[in-house]
């Protein structure tokens, strides 16, 4: 884990915070600012999509519900991803959200949430879990934001949902699974994340590893950083972050 933070110590500007949980060991291994409130962009819909989950949970709905007047968002990939999905009218609830996870969708999340019964409502359920995440209509908007522990914990509670009750949480892994978010030199079936990012803010939380043989979930985020569309440098550390990561997953393989 030194690797992987002397890499992002490279960054000269902005804050930056990562959290990296051993799901063998049950603990933490690395944690680098786990306070930092970072705006989440489309980060954040893995954290409305916990919300749905838990209403599913407690019966308000059924994955197999019905959402009308769904409409893609042509400027994101469902065309690539989803090429059966185009022209739909409606999607079951399963559907629509792991099409909102996968492609970044904020349309289908818009859907998705007036279907559930709004934006404070939503908002409401996910800080009655983690009071430092607040969730708004606007992915760019700055108070869409979330602090770094409580996004490891979302991700560790969705990755174990995941391992006891499946069915369950299907949905939200398969959007997961699905982003088209590779980085070379990590197999795409060994990174299931979700990026978020602006113009001076970097989020990439996830899983790295197979599932059922010992993963790493992880949480990064940096802000305040140089416009990332004029300077690259900050998104190549990140890139290159990411790799010490998977190296250290496939250490910890070996070592078990």
């Amino acid at each position: 884990m030194e690797k992987v933070l002397e890499k992002l110590n490279q960054l000269e500007s902005g804050q930056v915070g990562i959290i990296i949980y051993s799901q063998v060991k049950q603990e933490i291994l690395l944690s680098l600012n786990k306070g930092l409130l970072v705006p989440l962009a489309s980060a954040a819909k893995v954290a409305m999509a916990f919300c749905i989950v838990k209403l599913v949970e407690e019966r308000h709905f059924e994955w197999t519900d019905i959402v009308e007047e769904i409409l893609l968002n042509p400027k994101e990939d469902s065309k690539e991803v989803y090429p059966h999905f185009q022209g739909r009218e409606n999607l079951a609830l399963q559907d629509a959200v792991e099409v909102m996870i996968a492609c970044h969708d904020s349309f289908v999340a818009e859907r998705i949430v007036q279907f559930c019964g709004g934006w404070e409502m939503i908002n409401n359920k996910i800080k009655s879990y983690f009071k430092h995440i607040n969730i708004t209509q606007n992915p760019r908007d700055l108070n869409n934001n979330g602090e770094l522990s409580e996004m490891l914990e979302l991700l560790r509670l969705i990755h174990q949902g995941y391992i006891t009750n499946p069915n369950l949480w299907t949905p939200v892994i398969n959007g997961l699974v699905r982003q088209r978010g590779e980085i070379e030199g990590i197999p795409s079936h060994f990174l299931n994340h979700m990026t978020g990012g602006l113009d001076n803010v970097i989020v990439d939380i996830g899983i790295m590893g197979e599932f059922f043989k010992n993963p790493l979930i992880f949480v990064l985020g940096a802000k305040e950083l140089p416009n990332r569309y004029k300077e690259k440098l900050a998104d190549e550390i990140i890139t290159e972050t990411m790799k010490l990561l998977y190296d250290e997953y496939i250490n910890q393989e070996v070592k078990l």
